[in-house]
């Protein structure tokens, strides 16, 4: 039997890796998508996990893929890339995440992702080889995401209550039961759209790689350029990040859904609708943003719009806290996991 080039075997465990962080990111990130619903009764855990995997992957019939393009070229120079910058980023991001799945912080996978890739390219070719336009825009979301959430689900919030001001509780309660699962299919929408394209950027840049290197043996349908990505690597990244939001992440469902501030299914609805606007607008842009920012801005407007006391703004410093130190931490986990691999392969 013919024997395969390591090099070949290579380039199919660190797609095996990177769909693997595509299902953490799922499984990582499913709180973002239904800890409101599950913290307001609307639905059951295992109930709320199947409806935002389905529309995880619905969300692959929706979006350009804009922001796989972003991971792709936007962020270091694709020419650099090889299969040590590839480990380096998914080993750091991967680390990161089960750090703080375990201690459930809902920190970002989208941000540890990208401090994985520029930590192994500057462990590789220095600081010059980052785009500096990417990264600013990158790193200004992590503001602006959570501010958009906030502002959306506050002003969404402040308009149902103007708009049911003559309706009873109760009333008002039954209809948002029905409403917030359109909300939770939008937001499960926005992160498909934004977190599976994360991973299929990654292994597009991967591909590259590999086409660009000549690694004996590579097969046509694994073959990429700048201006191609395969429709297998997109499927791929849709379905895995659905299996990943089915088995989900109930250490952090807790933090969101109900450490935060004690929702109702009126704040469920208007923090999801506005964290989806925002989500949704950020896909369009191609930019890939951190869909735990998002929906935590959002659950803090609306908590705040109801009662500021409401918002256990400690628990809420903490998240921030996390937020800050997801790239740098990441980023150092890659260079030494780049430099690890140069032994290795």
């Amino acid at each position: 039997m013919e024997q395969v080039p390591t090099a070949l075997w290579v380039v199919f465990m660190l797609v095996l890796l990177a769909l693997a962080f595509d299902f953490m990111n799922g499984f990582h990130d499913a709180a973002n998508s239904i800890a409101t619903v599950v913290s307001t009764g609307v639905l059951k855990p295992l109930q709320a996990v199947l409806f935002a995997a389905f529309f995880n992957f619905v969300a692959y019939f929706i979006f350009a893929l804009s922001v796989a393009a972003t991971i792709g070229k936007g962020v270091v120079m694709p020419g650099i890339v090889d299969m040590h910058v590839v480990f380096g980023a998914l080993v750091g991001a991967i680390t990161w995440n089960i750090i703080t799945w375990w201690y459930g912080i809902p920190s970002s996978s989208s941000h540890a992702l990208i401090g994985g890739i520029v930590g192994a390219a500057i462990a590789k070719a220095g600081t010059g080889v980052l785009i500096g336009a990417g990264i600013l825009k990158i790193v200004a979301f992590i503001l602006v995401s959570p501010l958009m959430g906030f502002l959306l689900g506050s002003l969404m919030m402040v308009i149902v209550a103007w708009v049911c001001r003559k309706r009873t509780p109760s009333q008002t309660d039954r209809w948002f039961r029905r409403l917030q699962l359109a909300s939770a299919a939008a937001y499960s929408l926005g992160h498909g759209g934004n977190d599976a394209q994360k991973t299929a950027g990654i292994i597009w840049l991967l591909l590259m790689a590999a086409t660009a290197s000549g690694v004996q043996g590579l097969p046509e349908w694994m073959k990429a350029d700048k201006n191609y990505l395969p429709g297998w690597v997109v499927i791929a990244c849709y379905i895995t990040i659905g299996l990943g939001t089915m088995f989900g992440g109930w250490r952090i469902v807790k933090t969101m859904g109900q450490k935060i501030t004690k929702l109702k299914p009126v704040g469920g609805f208007c923090a999801e609708t506005g964290g989806a606007m925002t989500l949704f607008t950020a896909t369009a842009l191609g930019i890939p943003v951190s869909t735990t920012h998002t929906i935590t801005g959002a659950i803090v407007g609306v908590g705040s719009v109801e009662r500021a006391s409401g918002v256990r703004w400690g628990v809420a410093g903490g998240i921030v806290w996390a937020w800050i130190f997801t790239i740098p931490a990441s980023a150092f986990v890659a260079a030494v996991a780049y430099w690890i691999s140069l032994q290795l392969f």
